[in-house]
């Protein structure tokens, strides 16, 4: 006699839509009235579609065809669909900083996840925030799901000259600043900077953190370095409606996935990339949802096994398109097999190594062979300490200036991005090339958010000279587009009493990279006699509106953690898992 087929596994879904009486009434009339009868949906896994398209950030709003794309590819693997929106970030409008809101809409997403009837999900992210606050709550959830990152916009061009998000516009700043540019100049340029719908082509952080993800196993295999409006991406995004399907019926969790191996080789990927420091925030944080032990220190020992291969701005000359067309992401990780852990398991139910099997170079201008890199090992991101930096800084070497890697000048300090931008074109300002800025309480709590402030113009006076990068030291970060000798993250930061608070004009600061060491020259006595006549700041005590307290800021404020343990909520850290929540009716 032929064995009975086994009984089909309880799905979480069935929770809501295969039980009995009233509530389950109500939650089967739901789905009624999309449209979709019992025979429809009966037996089939929910998977739910996050969508991040907002007209407010044009960078994701194509997204809304790719989740028509995947829905389609749900139900072709025997799956209902169920479309949802989530909060939007998006870098060009949002203020004081889409980085305040990251943990926000982690929040929203994570709850959303798990207060719905969904066995899995795929959820669609493009700009910066966008990514990780996804990946955070698809951790948090633990639910059987993948990311789809929504692509780079295409190249700009410019009267002759290729264009990069960010990198670019930086560049342009100085020259409408001495006067090389005119306003009507500049909104030409801008629109070349904007030819389609997608994120920044460089390799700023949206284009990182889609590299992250894939490399993490999170996403399938392509979707990162592919641009916005390829027609290919729709049907990658058909793909993996269907894999999220298998995903949900094998009930491969993000826990079975991001492991330290899977960490590691994203920190080995990211140098190679020569990728955006915030991905080092981002990447922290998402390892605190995972509980995988991941410390500041990791990047700076990791990352130096692995030389810069990828030539792409604000490190290198070019952009996604032809980091794409060289082979993209699965052909840089077949460049690094021998420092990759292939092992690592991925979204498709396969390892990484299959993930990038056969995978070529066709550019070796855009991606290097190891033995003849862009720069050698060890010149990715630096993690710096010393007395201004007990919890560690971050520089990211391959975008800045070599002659300033090792560094001795007198301290210029602002109390705020503000206080330095009102005072950056004075001809009177104190300041030569020798000078170390510090623009400080540009941090977590104290901007609030941890905004891109750090990488402050050049002094109009500076300009002038023909100077073009100078130390500059902050609290805060920096674009992924951007460039310069800054050193970024300083922890803890100045507005919670960190040393960088102490610091005064005239101080003497030394760099030196190579030692990842920054000091303020200071005694310890000097030191401690200055922290003693610091004024206690109240976090809502000096802030304009809404930031005097109440409200999302005052939960930001007084749970966020400081940037070496990647501006997550204290709250948040960890998985709560899916299980499912208490009845309704």
């Amino acid at each position: 006699m032929p064995e009975d087929p086994p009984a089909p596994r309880p799905r979480r879904s069935d929770a809501w839509l295969a039980a009995t009486g009233r509530g389950a009434l109500s939650h089967r009339g739901i789905l009624h009235g999309l449209g979709l009868g019992s025979d429809a949906t009966q037996g089939r896994p929910v998977i739910g579609i996050g969508n991040s398209a907002s007209d407010l950030n044009p960078c994701n709003a194509h997204l809304s065809a790719l989740a028509r794309a995947v829905a389609n590819g749900v139900w072709q693997g025997g799956g209902v669909p169920l479309i949802f929106p989530t909060m939007s970030l998006g870098e060009g409008m949002m203020r004081p900083t889409t980085m305040l809101y990251r943990n926000l809409m982690a929040m929203e997403v994570e709850e959303t996840l798990r207060a719905n009837p969904l066995d899995g999900t795929v959820l669609l992210s493009g700009c910066d925030k966008t990514t990780p606050a996804m990946l955070m709550a698809l951790v948090s959830a633990d639910l059987p799901g993948m990311l789809i990152t929504g692509g780079a916009k295409l190249t700009g061009h410019f009267r002759g000259e290729v264009l990069g998000s960010g990198t670019s516009l930086w560049r342009f700043e100085n020259d409408l600043r001495t006067g090389r540019m005119k306003e009507s100049d500049l909104d030409e340029a801008d629109f070349c900077l904007n030819r389609s719908d997608g994120h920044c082509m460089t390799m700023g952080t949206a284009s990182t953190m889609a590299c992250m993800v894939e490399t993490l196993g999170m996403q399938l295999s392509g979707f990162a370095s592919l641009p916005a409006v390829d027609k290919q991406r729709y049907a990658l995004a058909h793909a993996a409606g269907h894999a999220a399907v298998q995903l949900a019926d094998s009930d491969l969790r993000p826990s079975r996935i991001l492991t330290r191996a899977s960490f590691e080789n994203a920190i080995k990927v990211l140098a190679a990339l020569g990728g955006s420091t915030n991905a080092v925030v981002h990447l922290l944080a998402i390892a605190g949802r995972a509980g995988v032990p991941l410390t500041l220190d990791d990047f700076d020992r990791i990352g130096r096994e692995v030389p810069l291969l990828v030539d792409l701005m604000p490190s290198g000359r070019y952009l996604m398109e032809d980091f794409c067309y060289a082979g993209g992401l699965p052909a840089l990780m077949a460049q690094l097999r021998s420092t990759l852990d292939f092992r690592a398991l991925t979204v498709s139910g396969k390892a990484l190594g299959d993930a990038v099997s056969g995978a070529e170079v066709w550019n070796r201008d855009v991606i290097r062979p190891v033995d003849a890199p862009v720069l050698p090992a060890g010149s990715g991101m630096a993690v710096l300490r010393g007395n201004l930096c007990p919890n560690g800084a971050v520089i990211k070497q391959s975008a800045a200036s070599p002659e300033l890697m090792k560094h001795r000048g007198q301290a210029l300090v602002f109390d705020s991005p503000e206080e330095y931008h009102a005072a950056v074109n004075d001809p009177a300002l104190p300041v030569d090339r020798s000078t170390v800025i510090v623009v400080r309480n540009a941090g977590p709590v104290g901007y609030p958010g941890m905004p891109e402030v750090a990488n402050v113009p050049i002094p109009a006076k500076l300009l002038e000279e023909g100077v073009t990068d100078m130390v500059r030291i902050s609290d805060g970060r920096m674009s992924g587009t951007a460039f310069g000798t800054v050193v970024l993250h300083v922890a803890p930061e100045a507005y919670v009493g960190g040393p960088l608070a102490l610091v005064r004009s005239g101080d003497w600061i030394a760099l030196d990279v190579a030692a990842r060491s920054l000091e303020v020259e200071l005694t310890e006595e000097e030191m401690s006699v200055r922290q003693g006549e610091l004024v206690p700041r109240e976090p809502s005590g000096d802030k304009p509106a809404p930031d005097r307290g109440g409200g999302y800021v005052e939960l930001y404020r007084n749970h966020v953690l400081q940037a070496d343990m990647g501006a997550d909520f204290d709250i948040l850290r960890g998985a709560r898992g899916n299980a499912v929540p208490r009845p309704s009716h």
